[in-house]
């Protein structure tokens, strides 16, 4: 490999290995960044991101009104009700473990179309439901259906994206998660929980319409061998008026180099097994720092450590905040860039996993029944102000943790797993992280009652905190800096087996 070919992501890329001479790469620039069908098909794609967070929070105003529910054969108890809550974490890691043969046998564009069906029949099921088993296959169903598009929604996004907003368009899959989310919290102050089934089949249709006019990867077109309409697609993505020409050849050279499916025998090779290790790591890591404990148990944690909130209220504040970070995160990643962005985003969860830990150990759960109690008493004594400071820690912490997470480590995992993953890779590989993210996330939940019975629930946290620091360090050793970069100048950076990304 030549040097020059070393260089893009190490330091400033030769003139030799631009992607396009200076003059026609500012004009592709001006014309590209600008087509707006590219962002019609972004937002096509992302409303599989709205079904997925509208999914994964539909038991947060569903479980009260079931335990509730006259019908023995629906009502919940807490065995059911956790079970209900978590069964859909397994039902996305079998979504991720399918999106690894999907994903290269169908295309990244029809994956995203399949998961329309078992989300439509897993909210049907749950719209219909006559008992437990209903529930908990519909969950299951919607729970595949997010596993599929969260393996499938990134890769196509970085696909079809210029490299200018790849970073803007790559977090879009995580707001429209979050906006779903947000949406579902307040259609629950409105509707039933039947017709919140009926509602989470708009955008699964609004999804499957749209996509039905979208074009498919280029990069996937290429791979099947239809370069004609692989053309097309980049023509229709990049607009008639820009030199697309030059990017389809840069494509289909690359695309050429990796023509046939990644063998066993190749996995040894640094280009593929470097790049499959930091985006499964990053996965890892990702849900061992506690960010679904935390929102699966919010309410929970929250009374425990005495917050003065109304539980109403809370879902929607975490939300909010998430939202905000995550639009943050949208509007400066392609221009601070990635790694920044995750040191960042790991410090800001760390000091508050800690915060949280050191508060918890500190301050006694008897202390904090006091508090919460002469809080609540009449107003004719109205509590002390350093009483209402103590017992606003865990509230700051945790929206904190929510919007440090929300802006790095939740939205840029997903865009580096589709940015660095070698495209021979590339769809095994991004089902692979969304299986280890799952299991990772349906064994925290399930062990963090257990864990907070035994030990209290200040080990968690400092466990918790403890994991951002390395998420702290596994960023500095590990993790490549994207921005700007061409998927195929990122391809050419590992295939040279330098080890100088690693520090």
């Amino acid at each position: 490999m030549e040097p020059s070919a070393r260089e893009p992501l190490v330091r400033k890329p030769s003139s030799s290995y631009r992607t396009f001479p200076e003059g026609v790469s500012k004009r592709l620039d001006k014309e590209s960044l600008h087509n707006k069908r590219l962002y019609l098909a972004v937002f096509a794609a992302v409303l599989g991101n709205f079904s997925f967070g509208f999914a994964l929070v539909y038991t947060s105003p569903v479980i009260p009104a079931l335990e509730a529910h006259p019908n023995p054969a629906l009502r919940l108890d807490r065995h059911k009700a956790s079970w209900f809550g978590s069964v859909f974490t397994l039902g996305a890691a079998a979504g991720g473990l399918s999106a690894m043969l999907l994903n290269d046998r169908l295309g990244r564009k029809l994956s995203i179309m399949f998961s329309a069906v078992p989300s439509a029949v897993g909210y049907a099921l749950l719209a219909g439901a006559q008992g437990i088993e209903m529930l908990l296959l519909g969950r299951v169903l919607t729970g595949y259906a997010g596993g599929v598009t969260s393996a499938s929604i990134p890769v196509y996004i970085s696909e079809i994206s210029h490299p200018g907003v790849r970073g803007m368009l790559g977090a879009c899959p995580q707001i429209m998660a979050v906006l779903g989310s947000l949406i579902l919290y307040a259609l629950g102050l409105l509707l039933d929980w039947r017709w919140l089934a009926v509602a989470g089949e708009v955008p699964v249709l609004a999804m499957i319409l749209l996509l039905c006019f979208m074009p498919n990867s280029p990069r996937f077109l290429l791979s099947q061998g239809k370069e004609d309409e692989a053309l097309q697609s980049l023509c229709w993505l990049r607009g008639k008026d820009t030199d697309y020409a030059r990017e389809y050849e840069q494509i289909k050279d690359s695309v050429r180099k990796q023509s046939r499916r990644v063998s066993c025998a190749e996995i040894k090779d640094p280009f593929i097994y470097k790049p499959i290790l930091i985006a499964v790591g990053m996965r890892f890591l990702q849900q061992l720092s506690g960010v679904t404990c935390v929102l699966v148990y919010l309410q929970p944690i929250f009374k425990k450590t005495a917050v003065i909130l109304k539980p109403e209220y809370d879902a929607a504040l975490v939300g909010l905040v998430r939202l905000f970070s995550v639009a943050i995160a949208a509007v400066s990643m392609d221009k601070a860039g990635r790694k920044i962005l995750l040191f960042v985003s790991a410090g800001v969860m760390l000091a508050s996993n800690l915060t949280m830990g050191l508060y918890i150990h500190f301050i006694p759960s008897s202390q904090n029944g006091t508090i919460a109690n002469r809080t609540l008493a009449s107003s004719a004594s109205p509590p002390a102000e350093s009483i209402n400071y103590i017992t606003l820690i865990p509230l700051l912490a945790t929206m904190f943790f929510i919007m440090g997470y929300a802006m790095g480590w939740g939205p840029i995992t997903w865009l580096l797993m589709s940015e660095i993953l070698p495209l021979k890779a590339r769809g095994v590989a991004s089902g692979l992280c969304v299986v280890v993210s799952w299991l990772t996330a349906f064994t925290l939940t399930q062990f963090f009652l257990r864990v907070v019975e035994a030990f209290g629930l200040e080990v968690p946290f400092l466990f918790f905190a403890v994991i951002c620091a390395g998420n702290v360090l596994f960023t500095g050793c590990c993790v490549p800096e994207t921005k700007g970069r061409s998927l195929e100048q990122i391809e050419a950076f590992f295939r040279t087996g330098r080890r100088s990304f690693m520090r």
